[in-house]
């Protein structure tokens, strides 16, 4: 007992291990930076090369082995220079600025109706669109323009009477059915309705070539038929006034009596007459 006693006492406890470990651990830390730098270190010969190689390539930079100076074009600016506007370009925004200018002409010789919201003039994509309510041009039933419609159409027929741009003249009805001797239905009231504006532009100087007249009946409503206000909103004329130029109409001179049409081409000759001896074959 008093020898196993005594072995205990020499023995003592080591609180300093940890040191083993953390040496270790610095050690290899250590050892893996000395990699890492070893890998990111740069060949100042070869990143000498490459620098002038980008800067001769973006700069455009001679270096002249005699001289030492080194001569450098101007760096093109990286912002894009804007193209130089079109003769197109130029014609669009010129049709533009006159569509414009015509909107607000048309404006100005209907100002009583439009402040009565008789007329509407809006400007779209496609061109000016005029909305005039049938109770301003014509009687209930009926397709003749009356005084005070065809001054008002007249002067609209004058603003537009040098412009190049195509009219459509559009008739509109209501639901409510017509049947006279001289409007069977709505189809005619409408498409006649139309004719008479297109037939007033005319005499007002408009090119005819420009106009058409489409009667659509009640088949394009803007406003519900259940009302009477929408029945009136309805009954309309649509005049509307494209924003692209009209093209030529190409027209083809009329046939001669007895020519007939022919399947060979224009330059072909014609067939040579039959022989007498195979004229009287039976």
């Amino acid at each position: 007992m008093a020898r196993r006693r005594k072995r205990s006492e020499d023995e003592h406890e080591n609180h300093e291990r940890w040191l083993v470990s953390y040496a270790d651990f610095i050690t290899l830390l250590f050892a893996f930076f000395v990699v890492m730098y070893s890998l990111s270190s740069i060949n100042e010969g070869k990143y000498r090369i490459m620098s002038d190689s980008v800067v001769n390539a973006f700069r455009n930079i001679g270096v002249q082995s005699a001289n030492p100076r080194m001569s450098a074009s101007p760096i093109p600016s990286i912002r894009p220079t804007p193209p130089a506007p079109s003769e197109a370009d130029e014609a669009r925004k010129a049709r533009a600025e006159r569509v414009k200018n015509m909107a607000e002409e048309i404006r100005k010789v209907l100002a009583p109706l439009v402040a009565d919201g008789q007329v509407r003039v809006t400007e779209g994509a496609f061109g000016i669109t005029v909305e005039i309510n049938a109770s301003v041009l014509f009687a209930p039933g009926e397709a003749q323009l009356g005084a005070d419609a065809v001054r008002a159409l007249r002067a609209v027929g004058q603003v537009v009477a040098d412009a190049e741009f195509p009219i459509t003249v559009e008739g509109h009805t209501d639901v409510t059915p017509i049947a006279t001797p001289m409007f069977p239905s709505n189809w005619e009231l409408s498409a006649v309705r139309a004719s008479s504006v297109v037939r007033l532009f005319v005499d007002s100087g408009v090119r005819p070539a420009r106009l058409t007249a489409a009667g659509y009946g009640d088949q394009r409503p803007v406003a519900d038929n259940a009302t009477s206000e929408g029945r009136a909103r309805n009954r309309r004329v649509t005049i509307l006034i494209e924003s692209r130029v009209a093209e030529p109409v190409v027209t083809v001179p009329p046939r001669a009596s007895g020519v007939t049409d022919s399947i060979l081409p224009p330059d072909a000759a014609p067939p040579p007459p039959p022989k007498a001896e195979e004229a009287q074959k039976p």
